[in-house]
């Protein structure tokens, strides 16, 4: 089951209606549009992003949606706006790119932009970067590596990694923005060869920019060969299962 579909079976019957997808991307805007919403805003802090959803949408956005390129930084941004439906997907996690430092304030400008009986959805990932790959089991210790090796590249190329809170971090956070939980629960991971393949070309992109090129082409080395033991193991298993998802439902307190 996609946590799109838990969503999904949490608002039941409630209306969407006006929907905010909060830190759209494809698979978000592929999910959002296939809802019967009454009008939907969408935010990216990257145009990039923004290009690529924007091939997504295609022809399929109304006259009342928007994409909205901005940073919630920005006090300005959506400023008295007020949605139905407010959806974070993994938004927590990729704000330290353009946020950082910022995170405990995120849901507190969330909040303002959720209408009376409205509802907040958050989809969030359990780190697994830093952990100890040694003190896990063999899938866990190869994602770990990975997003070990992933974080190393970014930052050699100048880039700022993601950075994944904990559910439990996160609830307190949810609540001290003064909503109320209504829902919470944890969703089993288990990667296959499109989370490899992506986190690790992702490295090969980021190491061209590397400048002392020795260092680069071992570390791509190194990526190659964690591709192929990563591959064989999800052959062996079905997939790297290891790791959680989270999925919380909140509403104004």
């Amino acid at each position: 089951m996609s946590l799109y579909h838990r969503i999904a079976e949490l608002q039941g019957d409630r209306p969407w209606g006006a929907m905010l997808d909060a830190g759209t991307g494809r698979n978000s805007m592929r999910w959002l549009l296939s809802l019967a919403t009454e009008r939907w805003t969408a935010v990216t802090g990257a145009t990039s992003m923004a290009r690529q959803t924007g091939t997504e949408i295609g022809t399929r956005k109304r006259d009342v949606d928007r994409l909205v390129v901005g940073n919630w930084l920005d006090p300005a941004l959506l400023a008295g706006e007020r949605y139905d439906t407010v959806l974070a997907d993994y938004l927590l996690g990729a704000i330290e790119g353009f946020a950082p430092y910022w995170q405990d304030q995120l849901f507190a400008r969330l909040r303002n932009l959720v209408a009376p009986g409205g509802r907040l959805y958050v989809v969030g990932l359990e780190p697994y970067v830093p952990r100890i790959p040694d003190a896990l089991d063999a899938a866990g210790s190869l994602v770990t590596r990975i997003g070990r090796l992933r974080d190393a590249c970014l930052l050699l190329a100048g880039d700022r990694p993601y950075r994944e809170y904990p559910a439990d971090w996160t609830l307190r956070q949810i609540e001290r923005a003064g909503l109320r939980v209504v829902h919470a629960e944890q969703v089993p991971i288990r990667f296959g060869e499109r989370f490899v393949d992506g986190q690790l070309d992702m490295c090969a992109r980021v190491l061209e920019r590397v400048s002392d090129r020795q260092l680069a082409a071992a570390m791509h080395a190194h990526a190659q060969a964690l591709r192929m033991e990563a591959h064989l193991r999800i052959a062996e298993d079905g997939g790297l299962r290891t790791g959680y998802d989270y999925v919380i439902a909140a509403e104004p307190a």
